[in-house]
């Protein structure tokens, strides 16, 4: 562990000394280069093994029924872009194609993750098709040796595509295990978090924003995305800024999960999600250094406009309307998108354009007849009613009607202040410098006078 930033030296190729100031602040658009490629080479690069160009479905009949549900002249249009026909089946094939290029290109052997979710498939599915070696590091069981169906399947999606799959109990074991592998394989560490792997959802971004204006002569109103480690809506974020689509407003979704803790071995199967959750989306919005590289290229205080949460009845209930009312049938993470999408778009006028960024394959464990099964077994209670009423770990409750459905603001301020006051006891700073300011303004979208006025209230100084 006291060796992890010259193993992560060795297995990613970057050198992040490079961008550090000393302090709080890196060079962020700096590393984003580091990746020597542009969106066009990435576009390219993805085109190889078949990512990308992935459809735009009009919801018309979802749209439809978000309209009897909305005032008068209310109910905006929803579209979804369907990241589900990529070939490992969901967006995360974007990321893992630059990574596992870029591993090719520099004659490692073999590619790392460390994931349980569809992230490990699509790495394994890149490493197949370019012949390379893959280990996927995957947190799987509790103590008594149960997996939740949707992680069971995922594994079994990594080894179909010829990986090695290493399946650990949940617990702090997980990153040493990780390094263990890396420093004996000499493999590549494809993570989620690096230039590589956000700069590879730069292309969905940009995508948006070609297929709207081919389509509709104009860029979409809004883009809902599902929320978890950040690199989702980062990439996305990035790629539409690079289309010129500035006046786009960015929305992060997630499920509620609060008051369950992640690593805690026997609240681990009382979610029933496992990815696209506030157990992600809030310590990674308000810490984004905790990832498995010295600075994470997925920063998404830096593009969101809005964070909203969704109860877990809500995204099984739009799992089954998308399937029974558009015949699609999806996993639940593109669905927390969707989900949060019905309700925001009954807030926007009828002819404004909302859309949800990406599906997932579904089947097997990632259905949601296994996840509710599994959530019955470990003593949560199955309810129809209103979802406000769901307490995460106790109940799941699924809406009376579509009109139940509803987001949950969270107060990007309270965010915002989080991570500003992280910085300061992570780096243990006592004065801020000139630089720190315009990073932090950066990093949460906001100003230097507003990052002062959190100083102020935290009593650090600044340098003047």
């Amino acid at each position: 562990m006291a060796r992890k930033s010259e193993i992560m030296k060795k297995s990613v190729g970057i050198d992040y000394s490079i961008f550090e100031s000393g302090s709080i602040a890196f060079d962020y658009e700096r590393m984003m280069k580091e990746t020597g490629y542009s969106l066009q080479e990435i576009e390219e690069i993805q085109k190889q093994t078949s990512v990308g160009s992935t459809p735009l479905y009009e919801l018309k009949n979802i749209t439809k029924l978000v309209r009897k549900f909305s005032s008068p002249g209310k109910g905006a249009r929803i579209f979804i872009k369907d990241e589900a026909c990529n070939p490992s089946g969901s967006f995360k094939a974007r990321r893992a194609a630059t990574s596992v290029y870029h591993a090719q290109k520099l004659g490692y052997k073999g590619v790392i993750a460390a994931t349980s979710g569809n992230y490990g498939a699509a790495v394994a599915s890149q490493a197949a098709m370019r012949g390379l070696k893959c280990i996927i590091v995957q947190e799987c069981y509790d103590s008594r040796g149960v997996g939740q169906p949707e992680i069971i399947e995922k594994a079994r999606a990594c080894e179909a595509y010829g990986a090695e799959v290493v399946q650990l109990t949940v617990g702090p074991e997980l990153f040493y295990s990780f390094l263990l592998l890396l420093e004996e394989t000499g493999y590549f560490n494809a993570s989620l978090y690096t230039p590589f792997g956000i700069a590879g959802v730069e292309t969905l971004g940009y995508e948006l924003s070609m297929d709207f204006r081919q389509r509709e002569g104009k860029d979409p109103d809004v883009v809902v995305i599902t929320n978890a480690g950040g690199g989702n809506l980062t990439g996305t974020a990035r790629g539409l800024i690079k289309a010129g689509a500035f006046d786009t407003k960015i929305v992060g979704a997630s499920v509620n999960l609060e008051g369950l803790h992640m690593a805690s071995d026997e609240q681990f199967n009382k979610k029933s999600f496992t990815t696209g959750h506030t157990g992600f989306g809030i310590p990674f919005a308000t810490w984004p250094d905790r990832s498995d590289v010295p600075r994470s290229a997925a920063r998404p205080l830096r593009y969101m406009d809005r964070y909203v949460t969704v109860n877990q009845g809500s995204v099984f209930y739009m799992t089954e309307l998308l399937a029974q009312v558009e015949g699609l049938e999806r996993g639940p993470a593109g669905n927390t998108a969707l989900a949060a999408a019905f309700s925001i778009a009954q807030e926007l006028d009828e002819d404004k354009i909302i859309v949800v960024q990406e599906t997932e394959y579904t089947g097997a464990g990632k259905h949601i007849l296994p996840q509710l099964t599994f959530a019955k077994e470990n003593g949560i209670e199955l309810i129809i009613g209103d979802p406000k009423e769901e307490i995460p770990g106790k109940n799941i409750i699924l809406p009376k009607n579509p009109g139940y459905m509803h987001t949950t603001e969270i107060d990007l301020d309270k965010i915002k202040r989080s991570y500003i006051k992280n910085c300061i006891a992570n780096y243990k700073v006592e004065t801020v410098t000139e630089n720190d300011l315009e990073f932090l303004a950066q990093d949460t979208k906001s100003s230097k006078e507003y990052v002062i006025n959190v100083l102020k209230d935290l009593n650090v100084n600044v340098e003047r």
